[in-house]
């Protein structure tokens, strides 16, 4: 039932962190792979390493924001592979800086990226899902679309709250049409992103003592959820979050 030969995965974000992760994890049980991503010698390397696998894979270079660059995206896969069965929405950025402080071009930008490329993306998809009588979409949320904490990044924790949300009523709306949607609330994992945090003990020793496992998270940890929402074995799961967070939700 985990199997994904066959399909046809679009993995935005997948230049670097865990976009590499999930593309891998898809990949490895069978999956076709487009990579999309504004830094297109990073996907070129990513899709090397995944041909080894014995897929095929395409390196679409896309701003997310940008309606007309994610068209392009979806046509480009169907015009390579004739199908799109999965969307892995995972293209993020975040801006770290007091509420009272922050800018309001820095609260556009990750609004337009984390939220309105979030948005974009799939319901250019799910059109194309519609017209194949089915598809599987998950976008990538964050434990800070559920809680707060000490780490200053209010546009960050308001649009991960919305794509949770955004995730329950894309999944209501297009049940009729066999598309579920559902959504990955990662805890801390080694990234881009989170980059300053690893290299500082004060936050990892805090991070630590959050999580009830007493870690964090591990690329492989990421990569049986993705592979069971992207699967058959989730058809009758829709609208829901997985928190893949070591039980910091769970306090």
């Amino acid at each position: 039932m985990l199997s994904l030969k066959g399909k046809v995965a679009v993995v935005t974000g997948g230049s670097s962190g865990l976009g590499v992760t999930f593309a891998h994890a898809l990949a490895e049980e069978g999956a076709d792979i487009v990579l999309a991503a504004r830094r297109l010698d990073k996907m070129n390397e990513v899709g090397d390493d995944l041909s080894r696998l014995g897929v095929k894979v395409r390196s679409i270079q896309c701003d997310v924001s940008n309606q007309d660059q994610v068209q392009s995206l979806v046509d480009g896969t169907l015009k390579t592979f004739g199908r799109l069965d999965i969307l892995v929405n995972n293209a993020g950025v975040a801006a770290m800086s007091p509420a009272t402080e922050i800018s309001l071009e820095d609260w556009n930008r990750v609004v337009s990226v984390n939220l309105t490329g979030t948005f974009l993306c799939a319901r250019t998809a799910a059109r194309q899902m519609m017209k194949r009588g089915g598809g599987k979409i998950v976008n990538i949320a964050s434990i800070y679309g559920a809680v707060g904490d000490v780490f200053p990044a209010s546009p960050y924790y308001a649009t991960k709250g919305a794509v949770i949300n955004l995730t329950r009523d894309l999944a209501v709306e297009w049940a009729p049409f066999k598309i579920n949607v559902n959504a990955i609330a990662p805890g801390f994992f080694p990234s881009e992103m989170t980059e300053g945090i690893f290299q500082d003990p004060h936050y990892l020793e805090y991070i630590n003592k959050q999580t009830p496992l007493g870690r964090t998270g591990t690329p492989d940890d990421l990569k049986g959820a993705i592979v069971f929402l992207a699967s058959q074995a989730s058809d009758y799961v829709t609208g829901q979050t997985i928190f893949v967070d070591g039980g910091w939700t769970s306090w």
